[in-house]
């Protein structure tokens, strides 16, 4: 067991306490998982309504996310989180109480607005926690303490989904709260001011050294990030299907009453396959390198994805589950060590802010454009468009991984020359 769990061995404490953190906060993860139903059933909105409204809550996220990076950089990392983070947590309370209401949907998009300020903070925490070395396995850590709680959360909500929606709002807010108790009471402010910055100068990586100017300035010296980002922008809109496309293919298949409870089992598949394999996956791909890792990630999406197209068995909605969870393990655990791995200490905040920001384009078009498509094509051949999506990006990454390789390579035979 002990060189099994190896790769977590060695992490600092205060990562420990952020994967309890993330466990506990996502056991409670009632709400996003069964929004599109809750949209669809409950409020009785159209497939292009319920893809629009799905769209201005990832959208909201977007401006919340860039406000809260900036926020990070110069107010400091822990502050920022707990409080838009108990914002986020507040905004579901009222739904709870509002019945049918129209006004939820607005109060869902405010929480994502909220979340999205929350997230950089958070992602600049991890990344001032670690380094170059230890941050494939920190990352995959934190993954499989989020997918732990999220092994129980679906599963609940969605028994409590027909005959007590209520605690499904309360229940989210409650776990979020008591999950920024332990970063409150454990974590210390992280963010590193001039005289820690030229401590550690010498300790990291070029591309994560201090640097001045704005973001955009950061961005444009980091072309290959840049081209990563729009691919994992790609990745999100494929991703994102899973809960869009396959709740209304579940009902479709099973009907009204079997399927929020079948795709209960479905996200619980998801997260069980990610709690057993994600120490795996990560210990027999340690030694590669994170943007090749993210680039096999987009084969398992393909294979995973696509299949959808062919099935209308349970058990091999499962069997899908576990394919495009491998992928989803590779991707989780890998994207964001290579972005830390690229940023500058002084623009963790910002640049935590903007991948979510890049990724979330494709979060928030997917379901509207998937809503408009399926007016007109069948949920099935959406599949296709996902498998065909995902192959091409996971090509493009194998050959950013290929350029990124010989550019090293040339550069360590320039600096022996001299």
């Amino acid at each position: 067991m002990r060189k099994f769990f190896g790769p977590y061995k060695d992490l600092p404490s205060s990562i420990y306490v952020i994967f309890f953190a993330r466990m506990v906060n996502s056991a409670g993860h009632f709400v996003m998982p069964f929004m599109v139903m809750f949209l669809s059933d409950k409020l009785n909105l159209s497939t292009e309504k319920t893809g629009y409204f799905m769209m201005l809550a990832a959208l909201a996220y977007v401006p919340g996310s860039f406000i809260g990076g900036k926020l990070a950089d110069h107010l400091g990392r822990k502050t920022i989180f707990i409080l838009f983070q108990s914002l986020a947590a507040l905004s579901f309370i009222p739904c709870a109480f509002l019945g049918n209401s129209a006004v939820i949907p607005w109060l869902l998009i405010l929480s994502s607005l909220f979340g999205g300020a929350a997230s950089p903070a958070n992602g600049a925490m991890v990344a001032d926690l670690t380094n170059s070395s230890n941050r494939k396995p920190a990352y995959s850590l934190l993954y499989l303490g989020h997918n732990l709680g999220f092994a129980v959360g679906p599963m609940a909500a969605g028994f409590l989904y027909n005959n007590h929606l209520p605690w499904i709002f309360i229940g989210d807010a409650l776990t979020t709260f008591l999950s920024l108790a332990l970063v409150m009471q454990f974590i210390p402010e992280t963010i590193p001011d001039e005289e820690k910055i030229e401590e550690i100068r010498d300790h990291l990586e070029i591309n994560e050294r201090a640097e001045g100017g704005s973001l955009l300035s950061a961005m444009i010296k980091r072309p290959v990030l840049m081209t990563f980002l729009f691919c994992i922008m790609l990745y999100s809109f494929v991703y994102v299907q899973h809960i869009f496309t396959l709740p209304m293919q579940l009902r479709q298949f099973f009907g009204e009453d079997l399927g929020p409870k079948y795709y209960g089992f479905i996200m619980a598949t998801n997260a069980l396959t990610v709690v057993i394999f994600t120490t795996l996956v990560t210990k027999l791909t340690l030694k590669l390198k994170p943007i090749f890792c993210v680039g096999l990630g987009g084969l398992f999406y393909a294979a995973g994805f696509g299949m959808l197209s062919n099935i209308n068995h349970l058990y091999l909605f499962l069997f899908s589950t576990f394919i495009w969870t491998l992928g989803e393990i590779l991707v989780g655990t890998n994207a964001m060590a290579y972005v830390a791995n690229n940023t500058p200490v002084t623009h963790r905040g910002r640049f935590n802010a903007i991948v979510p920001m890049i990724a979330e384009a494709g979060h928030a078009l997917g379901p509207l454009w998937t809503g408009k498509y399926l007016m007109k094509h069948s949920i099935l051949s959406v599949w296709q468009l996902t498998l065909y999506c995902a192959s091409v990006v996971a090509l493009l990454l194998f050959v950013l991984h290929y350029v990124e390789n010989t550019r090293v390579q040339i550069a360590t035979r320039e600096e022996a020359q001299k």
